[in-house]
């Protein structure tokens, strides 16, 4: 479940920039993809799909992140 939703919160970060709009770090840092409501955490779901290879994901998004401080080896990766 993270999973997905970091894929789909990266996908509307992509279309944001898009469509031209700024994207600001301080605001993305605030976005969790640990969601803990209307979900079921422990099952209940269709298993049917795992013998699918997934399209190559693409972890890289355009948004400096150096300004959420940190180590700054991190900042450079």
């Amino acid at each position: 479940m993270i999973f997905h939703n970091t894929l789909d919160i990266a996908d509307v970060v992509r279309e944001l920039q898009a469509e031209g709009r700024p994207v600001d770090p301080l605001d993305l840092a605030q976005v969790s993809p640990y969601l803990t409501e209307h979900i079921k955490r422990f099952g209940e779901y269709s298993t049917h799909e795992l013998g699918i290879t997934p399209d190559v994901y693409d972890a890289r998004l355009d948004v400096d992140f150096s300004v959420l401080g940190g180590d700054d080896k991190a900042a450079a990766a």
